[in-house]
């Protein structure tokens, strides 16, 4: 097993909730990360302001080379149009320009539980003109694997753009604006056991949607974007990605 190391620890009280008894570590607030040879794992709160009432933590299981396992559990109350938070693991590889990339490898085995949720289960991806971590992103990609209470992508209003067919799954294909461009691709079942090529949603942009593939890739991230729900229990187990380049 890769040594990891934990920024920072905090953990709140979690009324009438169970706790991952076998877990490494657990990161309960915004800032925490867990950082391992390979990953960082995050529990990213990021809109938890949106929220009347919640707490969310995430729990590290298992880690070694290019395979992680952990566990998030989480309840949120209130701002049901908002996102409250994305716990996700990141591969720690810096910054990748796109044409570099020969293909991204990836597996991933979830699992959800809880009472009336609503949340999706994503890859998120971000592009920049440069390999500086603070360059502007130009877009964002997003590759969805499982809906939960009919949250909707970015763009959803308008329709899909395109239904191709990727790793023989079709996708339907969202397009919108956030502070730069998003691109969703939204299984229309969810997997939850995946087994693909996140590279070939790249390409497939590059080709079709007129992506520069000078662009670089500054992060991947897989995770769980939460809106409402009680109890919530999103589990992984394993999820496992290389960047070949």
């Amino acid at each position: 097993m890769k040594a990891y190391s934990l920024v920072l620890l905090a953990v709140p009280a979690l009324a009438g909730r169970h706790i991952a008894r076998d877990a490494i570590e657990t990161i309960c607030t915004q800032n925490n990360i867990i950082t391992t040879d390979d990953f960082i794992l995050y529990n990213n709160l990021w809109g938890e302001e949106y929220a009347t009432s919640g707490s969310e933590c995430t729990y590290l299981d298992y880690v070694s080379g290019n395979s992680i396992s952990w566990q998030t559990s989480w309840t949120w109350a209130g701002g049901a149009d908002y996102v409250k938070s994305y716990p996700n693991a990141v591969l720690n590889v810096g910054a990748k320009q796109l044409s570099s990339i020969t293909s991204i490898p990836t597996t991933w085995s979830w699992s959800y539980t809880g009472t009336d949720l609503v949340a999706d289960v994503s890859f998120d991806a971000f592009f920049s003109a440069t390999d500086s971590t603070t360059a502007a992103h130009e877009y964002e990609v997003m590759v969805w694997l499982g809906v939960y209470g009919g949250i909707e992508p970015i763009g959803n209003a308008d329709g899909p753009i395109a239904s191709p067919t990727i790793g023989g799954q079709v996708w339907d294909l969202y397009k919108g604006p956030n502070d730069w461009t998003v691109f969703s691709f939204v299984a229309r079942e969810n997997i939850e056991n995946y087994s693909g090529d996140i590279m070939e949603f790249f390409t497939y942009l590059i080709e079709n949607e007129g992506v520069d593939s000078s662009l670089y890739l500054q992060t991947l991230g897989a995770g769980t974007e939460p809106k409402t729900g009680e109890d919530a229990w999103f589990t992984v187990a394993p999820y496992e990605i290389s960047i070949n380049a």
